[in-house]
């Protein structure tokens, strides 16, 4: 009932993709999701090439069907990274955090897949231009770095799927099968989801960070570092709530960096620090109640989906 494009694309059996989590998603995770019938995406974000390699290979142990890595290209050794990925399995690669022209027909030339994570429209339409086969449109509601535009996963994917003539991902804001057909009726052919992997058994987060998640409520992550590094969603917390504060009394962005530091995500996600440390997590981190394996989350996704889908089918008639 659900084939898109996107099986066809990646030859996959459900369009349903893990969202590339630096600290999260590690082997465990991608291998879970892959074998469930999703794609894994590896969080190459915080690995050396080493680790990447050392990493996928564990990942072939545990699963034979196709699986990827989320590059962050504004790393000096992205192109390095993407070389190792494809050395070792790789057949998508998921490109982020700048623009992906460098990099997208080496990429496709050695066979793999290129996506790319957007978050206006005019990007989508440039990143199309220089030869990308899928965008993911992120709305402002997904955990992590957002785009400055601050526009939601419900207005933006349907301009985009206007916009551009290869497949879309929606991402932000989806965790369940209602959130997916939602996603497929805006014109999407799949969905990204991170915060629901994220709370599960194979998620490499910290125990803390997914017991912060089953306990957050509607209103429990925030933004931070507009005027730094740029619109960021974590849970909220005493770090979040300082960094807030000198935002509002017109802290200089020197300042903020300073505050903000550059390990708190590894506080948070290794070291499970819940106070100081900076939890990436969606807003719908406040609708997830109990931890899931990776297979539970896709099976009861697809069930409840059905579901939605034949109920619609009696409410109009069909």
């Amino acid at each position: 009932m659900f084939k898109t494009e996107i099986c066809e694309l990646f030859g996959i059996e459900y369009p349903i993709i893990l969202g590339g989590m630096v600290w999260v998603g590690k082997s465990e995770l991608v291998a879970a999701v892959s074998e469930a019938g999703g794609l894994g995406l590896l969080g190459a974000g915080g690995m050396s090439i080493e680790e990447i390699g050392a990493e996928l290979g564990k990942v072939r142990q545990k699963t034979e069907k196709p699986f990827g890595v989320n590059i962050p290209i504004l790393r000096p050794d992205a192109g390095e990274m993407i070389d190792a990925s494809i050395k070792n399995g790789a057949s998508v690669i998921t490109t982020g955090s700048g623009s992906p022209k460098r990099f997208t027909g080496m990429i496709k030339d050695r066979g793999c897949k290129v996506m790319h994570v957007v978050s206006s429209v005019s990007f989508a339409e440039k990143c199309v231009d220089v030869g990308v086969d899928v965008v993911i449109a992120e709305g402002f509601e997904a955990g992590g770095h957002n785009g400055f535009d601050e526009i939601t996963t419900m207005a933006l994917v349907p301009q985009i799927v206007k916009a551009v003539d290869v497949p879309v991902v929606a991402a932000g804001g989806i965790s369940d099968g209602r959130g997916f057909v939602a996603a497929l009726a805006l014109g999407a052919k799949g969905v990204q989801m991170g915060t629901r992997f994220l709370a599960t058994h194979e998620s490499a987060a910290h125990p803390n960070i997914k017991e912060a998640i089953i306990n957050l409520k509607d209103n429990g992550t925030c933004i931070t570092g507009r005027t730094t590094v740029g619109p960021t969603r974590t849970i909220r917390n005493q770090f979040t709530d300082s960094i807030i504060e000198a935002e509002k009394r017109g802290a200089k962005p020197e300042e903020i960096l300073e505050m903000i530091g550059g390990e708190r995500s590894v506080k948070a996600f290794v070291e499970g620090d819940c106070v100081e440390g900076s939890a990436y997590c969606g807003q719908i981190g406040g609708g997830i109640r109990r931890l899931k394996g990776a297979g539970e989350v896709i099976d009861d996704l697809i069930k409840e989906a059905t579901g939605v889908v034949e109920s619609l089918h009696g409410l109009i008639g069909i």
